[in-house]
């Protein structure tokens, strides 16, 4: 084996490909890494070589050399939620562009699972880690691992017991404006359905809900404000009780898409057709009848924006917490712009 550079095994080493190849060590290193920056008949010289010696880059020594171990984690509520699954794939995205492996675990609603799931992903030797923290979970215990050397960035809502970078969007604003939009269609009683899991956002929609009726000039009422979540026959019964009162609500928000999709449902059996902007667009939303007009984030930019924060962190940055909030944006289809009955 020309160069002489195998290890104790007898495996093939990056010294062993640069001699191989008739190149220097760092065009190796470019080419295995996929980086730019080397030519053609170079990256081919490289490719042969590697092909006719077996060499394959031993990652656990890189670790031990660079104290890297070229992989970062995320962890989501529910991998299976389309929202979350983009953001994933935003971050991985990122990642791949930098030769890092993305690990990703689903924590669930319960926040005993929640950080049980936490605490074995930061069992592996960690760069960075990418969270959606249960509101319930104390993530204090994730200091020591930063103070170890991972980098930590949280995505959708703040942790408990940890200052860090975090992005989020503007749901306050995001509410106001479906309220605001269902105000314009000629609406005067507009209820809300809230979710119940993810008291964060929850609470920040509604906020957002009681601050667009109150811009409007129009006064809050408790009774609009249902608590239901993903639970149809509890949508059905609140449902028959607003619409039994002496002003019925002529128009729905909803605050996220588990939340629409049950209400879309109780609507259907009850026959009813109110107005309605549900907050997080989903898929289906274009094929129902009529269309549902949604409050939408864009969780590709969410992805993009908490990997940004997280290498910033791994390549060195310092100094204060960060955070990032991002706007939505209105997609009308139809059932937002119903007017109310004449």
């Amino acid at each position: 084996m020309t160069g002489g550079g195998s290890d104790a095994a007898g495996r093939p080493t990056m010294k062993d490909v640069a001699a191989r190849a008739g190149v220097g060590l760092s065009t190796v290193s470019r080419v295995v890494a996929g980086k730019p920056g080397v030519s053609k008949s170079k990256c081919k010289a490289v490719e042969r070589a590697i092909a006719e010696l077996g060499y394959s880059r031993n990652d656990f020594a890189r670790t031990l050399r660079t104290g890297s171990t070229a992989t970062i984690a995320v962890v989501v509520t529910r991998i299976s939620d389309p929202f979350y699954a983009e953001l994933v794939a935003a971050i991985e995205q990122k990642a791949q562009e930098r030769d890092l492996l993305v690990l990703v675990a689903s924590g669930g609603d319960d926040p005993e699972e929640g950080e049980r799931v936490l605490r074995r992903m930061i069992s592996r030797r960690l760069d960075g880690l990418i969270v959606v923290a249960h509101e319930e979970v104390d993530v204090s215990f994730l200091a020591a691992e930063r103070a170890a050397g991972t980098e930590i960035v949280f995505v959708d809502r703040p942790p408990q017991g940890l200052p860090a970078d975090l992005v989020v969007v503007d749901n306050e604003r995001g509410a106001a404006d479906a309220v605001a939009h269902l105000v314009r269609a000629g609406h005067r009683s507009i209820a809300c359905f809230a979710h119940i899991s993810g008291l964060y956002t929850s609470e920040r929609r509604q906020a957002g809900y009681r601050q667009g009726i109150r811009d409007a000039g129009l006064p809050v009422r408790p009774e609009f404000v249902v608590a239901v979540g993903d639970d149809v026959d509890a949508c059905v019964e609140a449902l028959r009780e607003l619409f039994s009162l002496p002003d019925p609500p002529t128009a729905l928000f909803t605050t996220n898409s588990r939340t629409t999709k049950s209400v879309l449902k109780a609507l259907r059996l009850l026959d009813a057709h109110p107005a309605l902007v549900g907050f997080d667009d989903f898929d289906l939303a274009e094929l129902m009848v009529p269309p549902v007009t949604t409050i939408a984030q864009d969780p590709w930019a969410i992805g993009e924006a908490a990997a940004g924060l997280l290498f910033d962190r791994i390549a060195g940055m310092t100094g204060p917490e960060r955070r990032i909030v991002l706007g939505t944006r209105m997609v009308e289809r139809g059932s937002g712009e119903a007017p109310p009955p004449a």
